[in-house]
């Protein structure tokens, strides 16, 4: 699951929560997020800036906006990014938690083209190579594509995958053979591979779909897609596991502080 959140000065965040069995993936658009778990581990995380948290047997983190002079003046919209959630598999649900960080400029770039930068964050594009390891298999794409621009990215057959549209408008597919979808700003595309190794997306003039404000906007969206586990997943609240028994170990381990969660006591 992904989820976009803005987050006001007042009333925002993320307080103390426990987490296991998966990797959450913040990467954050605009502002900044201070995270803190109960191993000491803490930082912040700015915009263009990755954190990759594998949950693993347990954490418990806070993940709170930090509040910019911009916010407390009423003038700033805020803590602005996503947060993808990713299934481990099974031999991987009680590994020992990890954390992988990178700032903006640690990201590397892909730039096929003129008017087309790719940031890689997971996975490889257009021969530049993610340094994240995901015990999922795992792609992860952030695009910014000028206007009347058409980019071509290979993925695996056996992916699933999304784009995410988060601002322009952009043509998914082959206009050619008239399999040509558009997406707008806020919209979320569900790729059909159907067998397919490649996705081909491009960015028109269309001045009569688009707003004054989109008319002046490159395309900005992610990519992302994935190597399906092919286990029974059950997901109650801040746990992801294999079956509702699973789940209810886990409660009772967090209550218990035990099996990953001593620490949850100090």
């Amino acid at each position: 699951m992904d989820k976009e959140t803005i987050a006001d000065v007042k009333n925002a965040g993320f307080p103390d929560h426990p987490h296991r069995g998966f990797e959450t993936v913040t990467y954050m658009l605009e502002g900044q997020f201070k995270h803190e778990d109960f191993t000491g581990h803490k930082g912040t995380i700015g915009p263009g800036d990755l954190q990759w948290m594998t949950a693993g047997r347990g954490i418990v983190h806070s993940e709170m906006p930090v509040k910019s002079k911009e916010m407390e003046e009423g003038t700033g919209r805020g803590a602005y990014g996503l947060q993808l959630w990713i299934n481990l598999p099974k031999e991987h649900k009680m590994c020992e938690p990890q954390y992988q960080e990178l700032l903006d400029a640690q990201i590397p770039r892909a730039t096929p083209q003129e008017g087309v930068v790719i940031k890689v964050i997971a996975g490889e594009s257009h021969g530049i190579t993610s340094q994240v390891y995901t015990r999922t298999p795992t792609l992860y794409l952030d695009f910014k594509l000028a206007r009347n621009k058409t980019v071509v990215q290979p993925i695996p057959a056996s992916y699933s995958g999304f784009i995410y549209v988060l601002k322009g408008m952009i043509h998914v597919g082959d206009e050619n053979i008239g399999q040509q979808v558009v997406g707008k700003a806020h919209q979320t595309m569900i790729l059909s591979m159907d067998g397919a190794t490649t996705v081909r997306i491009q960015t028109k003039d269309n001045a009569d779909e688009m707003s004054a404000e989109d008319e002046e906007e490159e395309a900005h969206f992610v990519l992302i897609a994935g190597e399906p586990i092919k286990e029974p997943v059950v997901q109650i609240g801040p746990f992801v596991m294999n079956s509702k028994e699973e789940v209810y170990e886990t409660y009772q381990d967090y209550r218990d502080g035990v099996n990953g969660f001593e620490r949850t006591r100090t």
